[in-house]
């Protein structure tokens, strides 16, 4: 029997007892529930991959202005800006999940990771890890994996969506999911990517899902790549040998909890927040505007 991705701490136990990595479990996973096979599996995680690498050159060599305005192409612009904060490295990790989630946000074609509202950060994240570290592809579709049980934990006990539970359940569990792969792929330990997991949490808890206009855009998109890094920033500690004090499970409860008591204006209605300020709301009368110009005429 495959383990069902309840908790953290159970999937450490059944990979000890198994004597599996954590990608294994996850494919083992994929096998027992859904009669795939371990071929076509990873045919669809290089396809995902694929189309992820597309999403971010895509976003650096086309037009990528919404139809709102509000996105401009931003990534291009941080991509080739020539004072780098830290490094090239860094500025590219930024670039690529602006650029990635730019596409979403121009209706091109992405992966939801785990949704499109977050949909940079994991082809940010991979793209430049794969670069710095020289990794092949099946190391990065075992991460990959990795970030897909991550998933279905932080699913199982709280949500991935911004309408049950705020921005945090969006760009909070992909960060989570891009800091355990991150992890995994350097050579860290089932604890060490755990680790990662509940740093990533406690760094992203609370955050509110408030799209200007209810457009995932503003500020759907710099969130993304704010996530980037500190996914890196996460799996940077992890990986030193740094407790997150808070185990991942119990750093997953809690992003439960604030989901739970966390008012309905924060979760993906455009009430609150951005949404809710003199500019956000003029922005949205305006986009309100222009939809209602381009319906048909009614007879």
């Amino acid at each position: 029997m495959a383990y069902l991705f309840e908790t953290f701490k159970g999937w450490n136990a059944y990979c000890t007892k198994k004597n599996c990595s954590l990608a294994e479990s996850v494919i083992e996973y994929e096998v027992s529930q859904k009669g795939s096979l371990e071929t076509d599996i990873y045919q669809g995680i290089a396809k995902a991959y694929g189309v992820m690498k597309e999403a971010v050159e895509t976003g650096f060599t086309q037009d990528m202005t919404s139809n709102s305005g509000m996105i401009s192409n931003g990534a291009k612009k941080v991509y080739h800006y020539d004072k780098p904060v830290l490094s090239k490295e860094f500025q590219n990790l930024i670039a690529r999940a602006l650029s990635a989630k730019e596409v979403n946000s121009c209706m091109g074609r992405v992966v939801a990771a785990p949704t499109a509202g977050a949909s940079g950060i994991l082809p940010g994240v991979l793209y430049t890890l794969q670069e710095l570290h020289k990794l092949t592809d099946k190391e990065v579709y075992d991460g990959m994996l990795v970030a897909a049980g991550i998933a279905l934990i932080i699913a199982h006990t709280s949500s991935l969506a911004g309408a049950v539970g705020g921005c945090q359940a969006e760009t909070g569990s992909a960060a989570a999911m891009a800091a355990g792969a991150i992890v995994y792929c350097l050579g860290g330990d089932n604890n060490q990517v755990f680790n990662a997991v509940g740093i990533t949490i406690q760094c992203m808890l609370g955050l509110v899902c408030d799209p200007v206009a209810g457009l995932v855009e503003i500020p759907c998109v710099v969130r993304n790549a704010s996530a980037a890094a500190i996914a890196n920033s996460s799996a940077q500690i992890a990986l030193a040998g740094l407790d997150a004090v808070i185990p991942a499970d119990e750093c997953v409860e809690a992003m439960a909890e604030v989901a739970e008591s966390m008012e309905t204006r924060y979760k993906e209605t455009a009430l609150g927040g951005l949404a809710a300020t003199k500019t956000g709301k003029r922005i949205s009368k305006r986009v309100l505007i222009q939809d209602i110009d381009i319906l048909p005429d009614q007879d």
